[in-house]
């Protein structure tokens, strides 16, 4: 999440207003270690924030169909 907020130039409380969640949120969502843990529900207003303001989230080992650039963090060994 930090690093799509990062890649559209907004902040944690920019973040909350686009998605609809509470700051608070969006802050235990970020610092969660590893996988995000959420309420679905607000997990998936986030997520279709991001996607609407132009970020493809793209799951582990998955192929982006887009057209666009992108960056992926690659497994640690």
């Amino acid at each position: 999440m930090k690093a799509a907020r990062a890649l559209l130039g907004i902040d944690q409380k920019e973040l909350a207003r686009l998605s609809g969640v509470s700051l608070p949120t969006v802050q235990r969502m970020e610092a969660s270690d590893g996988i995000v843990r959420a309420v679905v529900d607000s997990l998936e207003k986030v997520v279709n924030a991001l996607n609407e303001a132009g970020v493809e989230l793209i799951a582990s080992g998955a192929r982006s169909e887009g057209a666009g650039r992108g960056v992926r963090l690659l497994e640690r060994k």
